[in-house]
């Protein structure tokens, strides 16, 4: 699952409402991510900040609020991608992770980002490394 309280409490919240979280993620794109852990097997579920592209798919930044490693979530889904489930609203679906490598979308995600969250802005530099973008496929 997920250990961090504050985590807990925002995936309690919603699956209880339908995907809609209040407090400072009122109106915030949330989906909820679970990932089984590269080592210990064990299933992870973390809520993420997402934006969704033209058609509706949901891109996610693995951005581990600016540390200069990248958050457990992104290396659990390079190492287990077939584990890999999206909870988006009321829907949940298996994913395919598919990280973003055309420099021209990536910055058009990320300039669509900051425009969104500004506070997305400090992160790329206070972490000190590129921040992978990774949509999230529905499969099956």
């Amino acid at each position: 699952m997920n250990s961090n309280p504050f985590n807990l409490r925002v995936i309690e919240e919603f699956r209880a409402n339908g995907g809609v979280v209040g407090g400072e993620f009122a109106g915030t794109p949330l989906l909820l991510l679970t990932t089984r852990g590269a080592r210990s097997g064990e299933l992870r579920t973390t809520p993420l900040v997402y934006l969704p592209d033209a058609d509706g798919r949901p891109h996610v930044f693995a951005l581990n609020g600016g540390a200069p490693v990248a958050p457990a979530w992104y290396h659990n889904l390079r190492a287990r991608p077939e584990s890999l489930r999206v909870e988006l609203g009321g829907d949940a679906f298996p994913a395919r992770p598919v990280e973003v490598s055309d420099p021209a979308e990536y910055d058009e995600l990320w300039r669509r980002q900051v425009a969104a969250e500004p506070k997305f802005a400090g992160f790329r530099e206070r972490a000190g490394r590129a921040i992978p973008v990774v949509r999230l496929e529905r499969r099956g």
